[in-house]
């Protein structure tokens, strides 16, 4: 009889592990992978994952180059997940949007959808108040990447845009290699080689939610931005070619100030133009990569990150535009200004501003640029 209850626990016992056994294979921020396998054209997409010995997990899919979770401690020593994202990779085929993804063949806007490079006019497709915008409508963020993992810390992306894919020149092929520090960094670096003159500028568009909760708001965030200068905009969302000093005005965040303080102040002509902050800073940093960019943080969770790029320019967006239509992870519905995009860059509308730092990249050139984004806690 004792045998029989023994066999009859060890059979009890190996189906509750069995049930179970699915639970493991989340992701810490509950991801499944299986919601991230299938196949795009010819072909396929997966997620991946990176960890350090902290504890720090992120999460990428190599559809658009998305990162689709980024799981950091807070002062407390519990995992937040810190940025906006879905559940599996349908919703970013089927659901237009930016989360986590990595932009091109150009950033951010090109006036009227035109640029003239050595004397030829390239017309490009017009997807945001008559201008193109982060590469156009089928730009990198809806992309099938190559994808090599390394290790349980670094990911490669590979991908090659064809001469006249969203009517850009050359054929271009890009790399992208995601690593994750020990000391709670994400490093991006993005590499790029071309066969004919072309434009590139290259970013990541992760909308950060510092609380590690979609259903909170950025307005009292601190966030600090280490330029003296911005690029304003008309009514268009487009640069005028102006460059104006953030002195005296509510574009000044050379020290702590947060989010809310000042973002409905529609008196003042930026702020409407942009329907609050949606603007490039040119930064003090002149490329140098141990410089701090810009800080965010979050005095709930205590939460800081810290933005390092070799780019002159960053694009501080307030998720204005996020209006309760798009249900993210969790099953959370996003509402305005609940995250914040922090997104390196060349100025926008570069190719059309002569005067501005170049985009222009020649055969026999390597573009390369890079971007940090460190994390840490303010207990």
């Amino acid at each position: 009889m004792k045998k029989i209850l023994l066999t009859l626990v060890s059979v009890l016992t190996l189906f509750s592990c069995t049930e179970k056994a699915p639970i493991g294979k989340l992701t810490q921020s509950g991801l499944d992978k299986k919601n991230f396998e299938t196949t795009v054209g010819d072909k396929k997409t997966d997620l991946y994952v990176l960890t350090n010995t902290n504890g720090m997990e992120v999460c990428i899919t190599n559809f658009g180059g998305r990162i689709v979770s980024i799981m950091v401690p807070d002062k407390d020593g519990n995992l937040k997940d810190v940025v906006l994202g879905f559940d599996s990779v349908q919703d970013y085929i089927n659901i237009p949007s930016d989360f986590g993804a990595a932009i091109g063949r150009y950033a951010n806007r090109i006036g009227h959808g035109t640029f003239e490079l050595d004397g030829v006019k390239y017309d490009l497709p017009k997807n945001n108040f008559g201008h193109t915008l982060h590469g156009g409508p089928k730009g990198f963020q809806y992309v099938t990447f190559a994808a090599s993992q390394v290790d349980d810390k670094v990911l490669e992306l590979a991908y090659t845009a064809k001469d006249g894919e969203e009517g850009f020149p050359g054929n271009l092929n890009c790399k992208i290699t995601y690593i994750l520090s020990e000391d709670n960094a994400i490093q991006i670096k993005y590499e790029a080689e071309t066969d004919k003159p072309t434009v590139v500028n290259l970013t990541n568009h992760s909308y950060f939610n510092m609380d590690g909760d979609g259903n909170t708001k950025n307005s009292d965030w601190l966030l600090t931005i280490n330029g003296d200068k911005y690029t304003p905009v008309d009514s268009t969302f487009m640069t005028t070619g102006e460059i104006l000093t953030v002195e005296g005005t509510d574009m000044d965040f050379r020290t702590p100030t947060t989010i809310g303080s000042r973002i409905d102040n529609y008196s003042f002509v930026q702020l409407k133009n942009g329907n609050g902050y949606d603007h490039n800073w040119v930064l003090n940093t002149n490329g140098d990569i141990t410089k701090v960019a810009a800080t965010l943080e979050s005095s709930k969770t205590g939460i800081v990150l810290d933005v390092y790029t070799t780019e002159p320019g960053i694009q501080f967006y307030a998720g204005n535009f996020l209006d309760g239509t798009v249900k993210g992870k969790r099953g959370i519905v996003y509402q305005q200004r609940t995250a914040v995009c922090l997104e390196t860059q060349k100025y926008p509308d570069t190719p059309n501003k002569k005067d501005w730092p170049s985009a222009t990249l020649r055969p026999g050139e390597k573009y390369k640029s890079e971007t940090i984004f460190k994390f840490s806690v303010k207990k």
